[in-house]
């Protein structure tokens, strides 16, 4: 008998169920690692220094900002930072990573 053949009298239904269970097994593995990570204001004070530079908590809210798909656009709204300064930021966050980036902790 040919592979061909085998194919055909293959029960896809327990293979579906499994494909099933491994994404709810996933999903409820997303949810339990999202709750690690913090919320995060990007409108925190904490986020700027006293001239108006972001600090690490700034930079790493925005990177957040950016792993969520936001725009630059937004991010600079969000941030109350000019769109330059969300431009230079976007393209670090890209270089460190961008969503492959390990996020780091606020505090």
């Amino acid at each position: 008998m040919t592979t061909a053949k085998r194919a055909k009298h293959i029960d896809a239904k327990p293979v579906l169920d499994l494909i099933a269970s491994i994404e709810a097994d996933l999903a409820r593995l997303k949810d339990m690692v999202s709750a690690q990570i913090e919320p995060f204001d990007p409108a925190n004070p904490h986020n700027k220094t006293t001239d108006g530079k972001l600090t690490d908590e700034g930079v790493e809210c925005c990177y957040r900002l950016f792993d969520r798909g936001e725009s630059r656009y937004s991010v600079s709204q969000k941030m109350k930072i000019s769109f330059a300064a969300a431009t230079h930021r976007f393209n670090a966050w890209r270089k460190v990573g961008g969503n492959k980036r390990k996020p780091t902790l606020l505090g």
